[in-house]
């Protein structure tokens, strides 16, 4: 049975060649979650969705579903278009990745569509690019029922107090570091800063990226971040520090 969606919203997630002048296209929409949508003819020159069907544009999609490819039918702009540049736009394909790692086909998430959508919004500005990242990832997991636990200690089920040290376990949460150093050692304070989403502080919101890159490693499973790796290799060449890190 066809099944038929008129103009709904949606963002392009990504998009790769298909056949002679067509693409697929990876799409989060609104009502009806991540899916796969041919676009015939659009890499032609003469299409009139080929400055549309761009990543971090607002959309409103319709399309034609007999399977689990459906094909598209109709496209256009939801709202003015939206610029990301450097640090802002890299976060952006970060963001995308995540999405398309993370959550399962036909599966409607609007809570996640709308925290996608701010935070798109948000980067367009090109300022705190760090914080927002960190926001997005926290609300990200929080919605997909991966919240992190950042209130007590998961062995003693006692809170954390600012002095202490923990060590976080991604599939578990804090639990008391007794002084060991490692990676995911953090002191109460930061972490209940982190929770707080108070990143006043350099140093929290360098924590929180330590913090993140470790619990989003844990659920992606030993599935590699394209963009990590992208913004390594950048971060290589120009011989920055770890005070740059946004990834």
């Amino acid at each position: 049975m066809n099944r038929r969606v008129q103009n709904e919203p949606a963002w392009l997630l990504h998009h790769r060649p298909y056949q002679d002048s067509s693409r697929i296209l990876e799409i989060l929409s609104r009502d009806h979650g991540r899916l796969s949508l041919v676009a015939r003819g659009s890499r032609s020159g003469k299409s009139r969705l080929k400055g549309i069907l761009r990543p971090f544009l607002p959309l409103h999609l319709s399309w034609v579903s007999r399977s689990e490819l459906g094909t598209l039918t109709g496209a256009e702009l939801r709202g003015a278009p939206i610029a990301l540049h450097g640090d802002a736009l890299l976060s952006g394909y970060y963001a995308n990745e995540l999405l398309m790692l993370l959550l399962h086909r036909h599966d409607p998430q609007p809570d996640i569509f709308t925290a996608y959508g701010t935070t798109i919004e948000s980067l367009s500005g090109g300022r705190d690019v760090p914080v927002k990242l960190r926001t997005f990832e926290m609300d990200l997991l929080r919605l997909l029922g991966y919240a992190l636990n950042l209130d007590h200690d998961t062995e003693t089920q006692v809170p954390l107090t600012a002095e202490g040290q923990y060590l976080y376990r991604p599939e578990q949460g804090p639990v008391a570091a007794h002084d060991r150093p490692g990676l995911m050692i953090f002191s109460g304070r930061e972490l209940m800063a982190i929770r707080d989403r108070d990143f006043s502080r350099p140093e929290t919101v360098l924590s929180a990226a330590r913090l993140m890159r470790e619990v989003i490693a844990f659920h992606l499973g030993g599935r590699e971040l394209k963009s990590r790796k992208v913004f390594r290799e950048m971060r290589r060449r120009s011989e920055a520090g770890p005070e740059n890190d946004r990834l």
